[in-house]
């Protein structure tokens, strides 16, 4: 079984969240690797404590891409300057791609949302964007149907398996 040191060491990056619900939430469509503009004492605060992404979202505004709800906790040990835990972040990204995205989310239904943060290699913080269609509760049931059958044919599998 491998350990959060050797995860970090196979994968290169260290992950400190994930959107769990982004998955049955949405249909992805399109992921996108992009830098988070962050203070110093935010960077500390995520290496120590983490931060929460659940129903967080992107949004595009003024030719420029922001990500609203992450929330990140104070740093503990700081005294001086202390920024809002849920302020909006810039997002990092290359003009071909916001434009991109600009034409993606005129489409109805498709929104940005963030699928994990972490820190890749070089210690540098990133979030993994997805450009996301809602799933209606029809599509959600029909998903958890398939998983609750593919896992039922995993355990047969087992069974077979163990009987040669």
């Amino acid at each position: 079984m491998n350990t959060e040191k050797e995860k970090k060491k196979n994968t290169g990056f260290k992950v400190v969240a994930t959107n769990r619900k982004a998955r049955k939430e949405y249909h992805i469509l399109e992921v996108h690797e992009a830098g988070i503009a962050l203070c110093g004492t935010e960077v500390k605060s995520l290496r120590v404590r983490g931060c929460s992404i659940e129903g967080s979202f992107g949004r595009l505004e003024r030719g420029e891409a922001y990500l609203y709800n992450m929330h990140i906790p104070e740093f503990e040990k700081s005294y001086y300057f202390k920024p809002e835990p849920t302020r909006v972040r810039k997002l990092l990204l290359h003009k071909q791609e916001i434009e991109r995205f600009i034409g993606f989310t005129i489409q109805r239904g498709v929104t940005i949302i963030p699928l994990r943060v972490y820190f890749n290699d070089r210690g540098i913080a990133k979030v993994e964007i997805a450009l996301a269609k809602g799933r209606l509760l029809y599509d959600k049931r029909r998903k958890i149907k398939e998983e609750m059958a593919d896992r039922e044919a995993e355990r047969e599998l087992k069974k077979f398996k163990h009987l040669r």
